[in-house]
């Protein structure tokens, strides 16, 4: 059987999703794709509306269920919730993934943009 091809997903109930990635609007919506799916780069936004999980309630459904991305990008405006999201991936991240405490930057977006 082949390798599954990765997928890049976007979690934001907001942004605009960019090119060549996949939108999770929710923290539900992200974990199925981080269950069924070999995911490359996963952004992560914390405050997704009202009456909904934050991004601090996937990240901990994440190291439960031991869900990991090559490398994560935390896109949120939220100081707190980044700041919370980075400290509980950094100590329980697998040693290759990476986790970034910024958005996906323009040099990296570029790659999957057409010519």
């Amino acid at each position: 059987m082949g390798e599954m091809e990765k997928v890049h997903v976007y979690l934001d109930d907001w942004r605009p999703c960019p090119e060549g990635f996949v939108l999770a609007k929710n923290a539900e919506e992200c974990l199925l794709l981080l269950r069924e799916c070999r995911v490359g780069i996963l952004s992560l936004d914390h405050d997704l509306g009202a009456g909904e999980l934050t991004g601090t309630d996937l990240v901990i459904q994440m190291i439960q269920e031991r869900l990991f991305a090559d490398v994560i990008y935390l896109h949120t405006s939220s100081l707190e919730g980044k700041r919370r999201m980075h400290d509980m991936l950094q100590a329980s991240k697998p040693e290759h993934v990476v986790v970034f405490p910024y958005p996906i930057p323009n040099e990296v977006l570029n790659e999957f943009r057409p010519q």
